[in-house]
C-alpha cells in the first residue's frame, strides 16, 4: 500500500527515525483540505514512545479541523538541522514521513498531559506551562496521529 524508498542506501533505521520524530520540534502536517486540495500547515509536536502515536494541539475550529472531520488520513514530515562535512558545501539532512489516521482528542485530562510533555521540548517553566493550560486548556484539542507507515532518509543537498 505505501511506497518503498527509491534510493534505499539512504534509508534511516526505525530507531533513527524515531530520534528524529523525538527530539525535533515541528513539521508540517498535510490534511485533504477543501476542495480537495492538499493543505499543509507548521506544527509542533509530542512523539510518544510508549504508544508511538505523535500527538498535535490545536484550537477547536478552522480548516484544518473541518479537513479532518471529513478525511482523517495525513502525512507529517518533520527533518532535522542536518550537517557538513569538513570540506564540503552540501548539507546532509535527516528527514522522516509518517503517514497514517488523526484522532481528535477532546478529554481535557489528556490535553492537559500531552501540551505539558509538547510545551517541555520549548522551555522549562513550569509556572508558564501550568498558567497556558489554564488559560488556553478549555479552548484546545489534540489530534493523536496513529501511524501507519513510517519512512525516513539522509539527503545530502548537492
Amino acid at each position: 500500500m505505501f511506497r518503498e524508498l527509491i534510493r534505499v542506501k539512504q534509508k534511516l533505521s526505525k530507531e533513527e527515525c524515531v530520534e528524529i520524530l523525538k527530539n525535533e520540534t515541528r513539521g508540517v502536517l498535510s490534511v485533504l483540505g477543501d476542495d480537495d486540495y492538499p493543505y499543509g500547515m507548521p506544527m509542533n509536536h509530542w512523539y510518544n514512545e510508549e504508544d508511538g502515536k505523535l500527538y498535535f494541539h490545536c484550537g477547536k475550529v478552522g480548516h484544518r479541523l473541518d479537513a479532518l472531520r471529513m478525511h482523517n488520513k495525513v502525512s507529517f514530515c518533520t527533518y532535522d538541522t542536518g550537517y557538513r562535512n569538513e570540506g564540503e558545501w552540501a548539507w546532509n539532512v535527516k528527514s522522516v514521513i509518517v503517514f497514517g489516521k488523526i484522532a481528535i482528542i477532546d478529554d481535557m485530562d489528556m490535553i492537559a498531559d500531552i501540551t505539558t510533555k509538547l510545551s517541555y521540548k520549548f522551555t522549562q517553566d513550569k509556572d508558564y506551562i501550568e498558567k497556558e493550560i489554564k488559560q488556553s486548556g478549555a479552548n484546545t484539542l489534540l489530534l493523536q496521529l496513529t501511524p501507519e507507515h513510517v519512512c525516513g532518509k539522509l539527503v545530502k543537498e548537492e
